[in-house]
Protein backbone atom coordinates (compact mmCIF):
# COMPACT_ATOMS: atom_id res chain seq x y z
CA UNK A 1 0.00 0.00 0.00
CA UNK A 2 1.80 3.37 -0.94
CA UNK A 3 1.65 6.67 1.31
CA UNK A 4 -0.97 7.93 -0.68
CA UNK A 5 -3.27 5.00 0.35
CA UNK A 6 -2.56 4.98 3.64
CA UNK A 7 -2.90 9.05 3.84
CA UNK A 8 -6.19 8.50 2.21
CA UNK A 9 -7.37 5.90 4.83
CA UNK A 10 -6.04 8.11 7.40
CA UNK A 11 -8.20 10.84 5.96
CA UNK A 12 -11.65 8.91 5.67
CA UNK A 13 -11.11 7.45 9.20
CA UNK A 14 -11.00 11.30 10.71
CA UNK A 15 -14.09 12.11 8.75
CA UNK A 16 -15.72 9.47 10.35
CA UNK A 17 -14.31 10.68 13.78
CA UNK A 18 -15.57 14.19 12.82
CA UNK A 19 -19.07 12.84 12.01
CA UNK A 20 -19.50 10.54 14.95
CA UNK A 21 -17.91 14.03 17.08
CA UNK A 22 -21.38 15.82 15.48
CA UNK A 23 -19.11 17.82 13.94
CA UNK A 24 -21.02 19.12 10.39
CA UNK A 25 -20.59 16.66 7.00
CA UNK A 26 -19.28 19.58 4.90
CA UNK A 27 -16.01 19.81 7.36
CA UNK A 28 -15.75 15.87 7.30
CA UNK A 29 -16.39 15.11 3.79
CA UNK A 30 -13.16 12.94 2.13
CA UNK A 31 -11.46 14.32 -0.98
CA UNK A 32 -13.46 14.11 -4.14
CA UNK A 33 -11.91 11.63 -6.48
CA UNK A 34 -9.96 9.99 -4.22
CA UNK A 35 -10.14 6.02 -3.69
CA UNK A 36 -12.53 4.79 -0.94
CA UNK A 37 -11.51 2.11 1.49
CA UNK A 38 -13.56 -0.15 0.31
CA UNK A 39 -12.05 -0.17 -3.08
CA UNK A 40 -8.14 -0.10 -1.55
CA UNK A 41 -9.36 -3.44 0.23
CA UNK A 42 -10.33 -4.97 -2.87
CA UNK A 43 -7.33 -3.80 -5.00
CA UNK A 44 -4.87 -5.04 -1.89
CA UNK A 45 -7.24 -8.57 -1.94
CA UNK A 46 -6.75 -9.03 -5.90
CA UNK A 47 -3.57 -8.47 -6.21
CA UNK A 48 -2.89 -11.08 -2.89
CA UNK A 49 -5.16 -13.46 -5.50
CA UNK A 50 -2.80 -12.51 -7.97
CA UNK A 51 0.42 -13.30 -6.93
CA UNK A 52 -0.94 -16.84 -5.60
CA UNK A 53 -2.24 -17.73 -8.94
CA UNK A 54 1.15 -17.04 -10.55
CA UNK A 55 3.22 -18.70 -7.81
CA UNK A 56 0.78 -21.95 -8.43
CA UNK A 57 1.17 -21.50 -12.23
CA UNK A 58 5.32 -21.65 -11.87
CA UNK A 59 4.56 -24.49 -9.67
CA UNK A 60 2.59 -26.39 -12.05
CA UNK A 61 5.07 -25.48 -15.00
CA UNK A 62 7.79 -27.01 -12.69
CA UNK A 63 6.04 -29.82 -12.15
CA UNK A 64 5.14 -30.53 -15.58
CA UNK A 65 8.53 -30.10 -16.54
CA UNK A 66 9.05 -27.06 -18.90
CA UNK A 67 12.34 -25.53 -19.73
CA UNK A 68 11.54 -22.45 -18.54
CA UNK A 69 10.69 -23.16 -15.12
CA UNK A 70 13.15 -23.76 -12.74
CA UNK A 71 13.52 -24.07 -8.89
CA UNK A 72 15.14 -20.79 -7.47
CA UNK A 73 11.92 -19.47 -8.83
CA UNK A 74 9.33 -21.23 -8.16
CA UNK A 75 10.16 -21.55 -4.35
CA UNK A 76 10.82 -17.24 -4.44
CA UNK A 77 7.04 -17.26 -6.06
CA UNK A 78 5.70 -19.37 -3.61
CA UNK A 79 7.51 -18.04 -0.24
CA UNK A 80 5.77 -14.47 -1.65
CA UNK A 81 2.81 -15.46 -2.24
CA UNK A 82 2.88 -17.04 1.69
CA UNK A 83 4.03 -13.82 3.10
CA UNK A 84 0.91 -12.00 0.97
CA UNK A 85 -1.33 -14.11 2.03
CA UNK A 86 -0.07 -13.72 5.94
CA UNK A 87 0.48 -10.20 5.47
CA UNK A 88 -3.65 -10.24 4.70
CA UNK A 89 -4.62 -12.67 7.54
CA UNK A 90 -2.63 -10.00 10.06
CA UNK A 91 -4.40 -6.81 8.32
CA UNK A 92 -7.79 -8.69 8.43
CA UNK A 93 -7.44 -9.50 11.86
CA UNK A 94 -6.75 -6.06 13.26
CA UNK A 95 -9.79 -5.18 11.33
CA UNK A 96 -12.03 -7.16 13.32
CA UNK A 97 -10.42 -5.78 15.99
CA UNK A 98 -10.96 -2.32 15.41
CA UNK A 99 -14.58 -3.27 14.39
CA UNK A 100 -15.17 -4.82 17.89
CA UNK A 101 -13.29 -1.85 19.55
CA UNK A 102 -15.69 0.37 17.65
CA UNK A 103 -18.68 -1.51 17.99
CA UNK A 104 -18.53 -2.06 22.09
CA UNK A 105 -18.09 1.48 22.54
CA UNK A 106 -21.40 3.19 24.17
CA UNK A 107 -22.44 6.72 22.01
Amino acid sequence: MSVQGIDQVLGELKAMSALAGGQAASQAQPVAGAPDFASMLKSSLDQVNQVQQDAQAQQLAFQSGAPEANLQDVMVSLQKASLSFQTMVQVRNKLVSAYQEVMSMQV
